[in-house]
């Protein structure tokens, strides 16, 4: 079909005004598919739809997955605590005691767990402590403090009958001059130590060696055996604290004259400016927790004594 020529000029420039619409409209179409492929990245999330990525969630919400281990040991012990989140934590409080934390990442937390309470078996929660003092996870019943030989068990002993006497096993020796050295023997059994035919309590108390029950034999049986008992002997000096452990044996010459008169087990140590501080676990008198410098200066000045370091 022919057109007249204006009518074709008409046609072709519509033509031609159509097709440069178009081309303009799929570039802009593409454009906008492009910039949202962008935004979504390798995440296959869209835009804007209020979803988080699973490590924006880790970072936003700490929580508590497990601890490594389960049971610690009554005297203390670090711990590893797992979960998401948790690059933020500052401190850990087991139960009412917190402590500072000593790694924190993504997904573990490591920190010292404290001793328990006495010493004794109890099991406690876990909280998570972030930046101004706020709680930003938490575990209840997560950690058990339990004794399994050893120090453990020793410092639970004596925390358990400083003052309820175990007579029904041991008996009472203070009628026979004093119960002190009675107790540390004791609490040495609950370490591991085994009785022998110098060492002693038999019958409740019924029959007993020097060495058990006797300060001043008991000193000389340690000296004698100190290798055989894996002990070394230390001072009160400030350079021989830094040695002493948790279940050491203290020996005290109250008046000076050489002869020991009363015995303790060390069942604290803390460091305090620079000093340690030592505290004891006795028998007439009973304590649980009695303070070295005190009990040498104030109770008894000029009281002299040493430490029975036990190395296993």
């Amino acid at each position: 079909m022919s057109y007249p020529p204006n009518e074709r000029r008409i046609r072709s420039r519509h033509h031609g005004t159509t097709g440069r619409r178009g081309t303009a409209r799929a570039a802009l179409s593409a454009l906008a598919v492009a910039s949202a492929l962008v935004l979504v990245g390798c995440s296959g999330q869209q835009p804007g739809d209020g979803t988080a990525t699973p490590h924006e969630a880790a970072r936003t919400t700490p929580r508590v997955t497990s601890v490594t281990p389960e049971r610690a040991s009554v005297i203390g012990q670090t711990v590893t605590i797992n979960g998401t989140g948790l690059q933020g934590v500052k401190r850990v409080a087991f139960g009412s005691t917190s402590v500072r934390v000593t790694a924190a990442g993504p997904d573990k937390v490591v920190a010292h767990a404290p001793a328990a309470a006495d010493y004794q078996q109890a099991t406690v929660s876990l909280k998570l402590i972030g930046s101004g003092g706020k709680t930003v996870a938490s575990k209840p019943r997560a950690l058990e403090y339990t004794a399994v030989g050893g120090v453990g068990a020793q410092l639970q002993y004596a925390l358990a009958h400083w003052n309820d006497y175990n007579t029904a096993q041991y008996g009472d020796l203070n009628p026979a001059g004093g119960d002190c050295a009675n107790f540390v023997s004791q609490t040495l059994i609950a370490r591991g130590w085994t009785m022998n035919d110098d060492w002693y309590n038999r019958d409740a108390g019924g029959e007993w060696s020097p060495a058990w029950g006797y300060v001043p034999a008991m000193d000389a049986y340690f000296a004698d055996n100190a290798d055989a008992l894996g002990l070394q002997e230390l001072s009160f000096s400030p350079a021989d604290r830094a040695k002493v452990a948790l279940g050491d044996v203290a020996v005290f010459d109250w008046d000076g004259d050489g002869s020991p008169d009363h015995v303790e087990v060390v069942d604290r140590i803390t460091k305090v400016d620079g000093q340690y501080r030592i505290e004891l676990a006795s028998h007439n008198d009973d304590y649980d927790y009695r303070d070295l410098d005190e009990t040498i200066t104030t109770q008894h000045p000029g009281a002299t004594g040493h430490f029975w370091h036990l190395t296993r």
